[in-house]
């Protein structure tokens, strides 16, 4: 059986975070807290930015339900540098205010671009891991996310006062050196890093356990929407519903972000202790428990365990997500089932997103939105438990 030294592996699971920080962290989330500076000096209505951002979501979604035929036309080695090229291009191409047409094919393409590299990368190199390095290459590949979306919201405001076109050259500048290095380092010699051989059952032509792939799936995307309350409406449910004012509702937006820096990690753990699919069910459990947290108690002590535990449970989840599709999966299959495990995370994250802001617009309460999010993360929780229980026939 042949294995990557750890050198490799440690490589691999690098780049890959590097890619997930560059199309996640900066080509997804480094527009959000430009959205302010670009109304003010007029580039953009409020309207606009808001229709920007759905254009990168439908970017996402579009990726995700495109990613593994782009895997399979142009190679894994291709899509990765067709995907890292297309984003930095993206990054460098908001520094012009061109009009509304122009931003929105930038912001499509990076979309497009980030769900791709999050599909092609992982199981790419998952494959190239041994079984007993997963784990902790998995913590390592989607810690990229936590970095990128903290990097962003820390230093892109404070690189506006430069303006948004030095911002926006800024981050592309970035993305282009990181890239770079990525290529020369992996992506550029990844057809010579040989595949490990699976080892398990299905190797030897076991069953494919569908039935718990698919239940995995649907949690996995039952996950995104249920999040959707901490996500949106966290810091205005402190701020102003609860009365605590913005400080500390930013305050306990910071925690959240600390959470999702810790949370591959945590995950990765738990994965070489229990397993991906006895883990993500402990994680679906503490995500459940999170998000319900608030609505028994208010106090402060409540909503910092809340934010770190939700902030570090949703990476966590993406982590064992990961591995647990690799783990079931038929060799070969990998990465077109992370790419469902993904378009169900965007469609449901859609969905929710929009399904909450209709419910808060009728009882005008963010604790109904995230005891409705609670909700949602039982179903998920069910669903995990169910399809972690099935064994291979």
């Amino acid at each position: 059986m042949s294995k990557a030294p750890p050198a490799s592996t440690w490589r691999l699971s690098l780049a890959g975070a590097v890619a997930l920080l560059l199309g996640v962290g900066l080509g997804r989330y480094a527009f959000t807290p430009l959205i302010t500076p670009l109304v003010q000096q007029g580039w953009f209505t409020p309207q606009a930015t808001a229709q920007l951002g759905a254009i990168n979501l439908l970017g996402y979604l579009l990726g995700a339900a495109s990613a593994d035929r782009s895997g399979r036309l142009l190679g894994e080695r291709r899509a990765i540098a067709l995907c890292l090229t297309t984003l930095t291009l993206s990054l460098f191409g908001c520094m012009f205010d061109a009009g509304f047409v122009w931003y929105g094919l930038w912001r499509l393409l990076a979309g497009w671009s980030a769900a791709t590299l999050t599909i092609v990368v992982t199981p790419a190199i998952m494959a190239r891991v041994p079984a007993a390095r997963r784990p902790a290459a998995s913590a390592i590949i989607f810690t990229g996310i936590g970095v990128g979306t903290i990097t962003a919201s820390l230093i892109v405001p404070w690189l506006a006062a430069a303006g948004i076109a030095a911002t926006w050259a800024a981050i592309g500048s970035v993305a282009a050196l990181l890239g770079a290095w990525s290529w020369f380092a992996v992506w550029r010699d990844l057809a010579a890093l040989p595949a490990t051989t699976h080892s398990d059952q299905r190797a030897n032509g076991a069953p494919v356990p569908w039935l718990a792939i698919a239940l995995i799936v649907l949690a996995y995307g039952l996950n995104s929407a249920g999040y959707v309350p901490h996500s949106l409406y966290w810091v205005d449910y402190i701020a102003r519903e609860l009365g605590r004012g913005l400080a500390a509702g930013n305050g306990y937006w910071l925690v959240l972000g600390v959470g999702g820096m810790l949370g591959p990690a945590a995950g990765g753990l738990a994965a070489q202790r229990l397993g991906f699919r006895s883990a993500l069910v402990a994680a679906f459990v503490l995500m459940t428990t999170a998000t319900a947290l608030p609505l028994l108690s208010s106090t402060s002590v409540a909503l910092g365990l809340s934010s770190l535990l939700v902030g570090a449970m949703v990476p966590a989840i993406i982590t064992l997500t990961a591995g647990a599709v690799v783990e079931l999966s038929p060799p070969g299959r990998q990465r077109q089932i992370w790419g469902w495990a993904t378009l169900s995370f965007a469609l449901m994250q859609t969905i929710g997103g929009f399904a909450m802001a209709q419910l808060y617009a009728q009882v005008g309460s963010y604790r109904d939105t995230i005891a409705a999010g609670a909700v949602i993360l039982v179903l998920g929780t069910l669903c995990v438990s169910v399809g972690a229980a099935q064994r291979r026939r």
